[in-house]
């Protein structure tokens, strides 16, 4: 009798155990980032950052292209992110005009609340904007400064830009037709073989973020969009607001990021990835301690 006393005892503490750690694990959210460098960082960012300030576990999940994320926080498979005014005002929402840094954040904010229970928190401070670059000798041969010099010698050069500009509306589709450029070709080449093959000539022109380390690295020459084709990209936390609700401190916890980064800073730890070869959670890390957000 004794026995089967213990064994109830013990029976019961394992299951309050158990009960104890589903209840810990209730309270997690999904962190979520897009396939290169930058969004990579800001994701370790978020992660580091919720982890270290709250009880709430986080599961990151990168590599997903923008419409698989933003298809991702709809269905509720990811919860928080960092995306791009430009992004959501051209890509997500589908607008093609031309509008200040504020009127494209004001307008996503509103139609991600309003349309996908979605929150725009307080940007960043960067605006990552798409650019395109060439090699100085290929800008020095064609006399090219901006995408109007370009496109008048368009038909002499070979383009390779990631597959995701290359095919959505806000890319170059609609920038050909902006510009009336017509390239000897197109490639599509991911993540930092677009520098590595500009530089062994493979291709000549190639879409660049603003805050793109390689940048540097490649000294490549950034080509003006003299025409605005591009919206301002500003970054911004986005969560859905299930999420805030369920954990409305990640709103504020999360808004204390705003203003902390601006392009030079962006740039400069993209390059610690890409041109130094750090860890990017390591590079995450040293930036909110340095910063004093853990």
């Amino acid at each position: 009798m004794k026995k089967r006393i213990i064994a109830l005892l013990l029976g019961a503490a394992v299951l309050l155990l158990l009960i104890g750690c589903g209840q810990k694990e209730s309270r997690s959210v999904v962190v979520g980032a897009k396939d290169y460098t930058e969004q990579d960082i800001l994701g370790n960012v978020l992660q580091i950052l919720i982890e270290e300030n709250t009880d709430i576990h986080v599961e990151y999940t990168r590599e997903l292209s923008s419409n698989v994320l933003f298809a991702a926080m709809q269905s509720g498979d990811v919860d928080v992110c960092v995306d791009y005014t430009g992004t959501v005002y051209a890509n997500y929402l589908g607008y093609d005009d031309i509008k200040t840094a504020d009127e494209v954040y004001d307008i996503s904010a509103l139609e991600l609340k309003r349309d996908y229970n979605m929150l725009m928190l307080d940007p960043l401070g960067f605006n990552n904007t798409y650019t395109l670059a060439v090699r100085p000798d290929i800008a020095g041969l064609h006399g090219l400064k901006t995408y109007s010099d370009l496109a008048k010698v368009s038909q002499e050069l070979v383009l390779g830009v990631t597959f995701e500009i290359l095919n959505r509306t806000d890319g170059i589709p609609n920038l050909k037709k902006t510009y009336n450029m017509e390239f000897k070709d197109e490639v599509a080449i991911e993540g930092t073989l677009r520098y590595t093959a500009i530089n062994s000539d493979e291709i000549q022109v190639t879409n660049a973020f603003s805050t793109d380390g390689l940048l540097l690295e490649y000294e490549l020459a950034v080509l003006e969009d003299d025409k605005q084709f591009f919206p301002p990209y500003h970054a911004a936390p986005v969560i859905r607001a299930e999420a805030a609700e369920a954990y409305p401190e990640l709103v504020e916890l999360l808004n204390r990021l705003a203003g902390s980064l601006n392009d030079e800073t962006m740039r400069a730890l993209n390059y610690r990835v890409d041109g130094q070869r750090e860890n990017p959670t390591d590079v995450a890390r040293d930036f909110l301690t340095s910063n004093g957000f853990i």
